[in-house]
């Protein structure tokens, strides 16, 4: 009964949070043919404010668990809005195994996680490195990674558009991935090409 009220809950909730996108920021949607279905999926956005999680939730088309920092479930509206989408919650600059499992655990389920390589707001612009969690998720699982291109929307009647680009090619990786000697090389590769993606798609 639960899961059914959950479902019932998150239908409400995404198509209230869709017009509120649509009215308030005129949100335009591209490329979401090039979002497969009956698979996992990574998606990958940059990140600049409040909005984009949302965005991203009620636009892709498919139930998306975003990962998010943990200090989030303070806030009521955040709170409630990680029960409904059955949020991830991450314990900032720690090795957080709990969480590791369970976004490992929901891959392998065939759900669809969602989270900003960037770390924090405009992560780029602070000068913060690209953290590897997404190419890790992705090489050690062979999830594809759908890169997400975010724009504009900064201010309310400000038109945002949100791209979908097309899954990323990551078989060179994988195989890099396995090898302890290129296990590194193919983090840090991996995360330099989902970031650049994603930065492609914000232009």
């Amino acid at each position: 009964m639960k899961l059914f009220l959950k479902k019932v809950a998150r239908v409400i909730v995404r198509s209230a949070i869709y017009v509120y996108c649509k009215i308030v920021y005129k949100a335009e949607i591209v490329g979401k043919e090039n979002i497969p279905d009956g698979e996992p999926l990574i998606f990958c956005g940059n990140h600049r404010n409040y909005l984009d999680p949302p965005l991203m939730v009620v636009t892709a088309g498919r139930h998306i668990r975003f990962m998010a920092k943990e200090e989030l479930k303070k806030n009521p509206l955040f709170a409630f809005l990680g029960v409904v989408f059955d949020g991830i919650y991450v314990k900032r600059d720690s090795k957080d195994v709990s969480a590791l499992k369970t976004t490992l655990k929901a891959l392998k389920n065939g759900e669809s996680i969602a989270l900003f390589p960037e770390g924090t707001r405009n992560g780029l612009e602070k000068g913060e490195k690209v953290k590897d969690g997404a190419a890790f998720f992705a090489l050690k699982t062979g999830t594809r990674v759908i890169p997400v291109g975010i724009s504009g929307g900064l201010k309310k009647f400000q038109k945002v558009r949100i791209v979908y680009g097309k899954p990323l090619d990551l078989s060179k990786y994988i195989e890099m991935f396995k090898n302890k000697e290129t296990e590194k090389e193919a983090l840090e590769e991996t995360s330099k090409l989902i970031m650049s993606s994603i930065i492609e798609l914000t232009k």
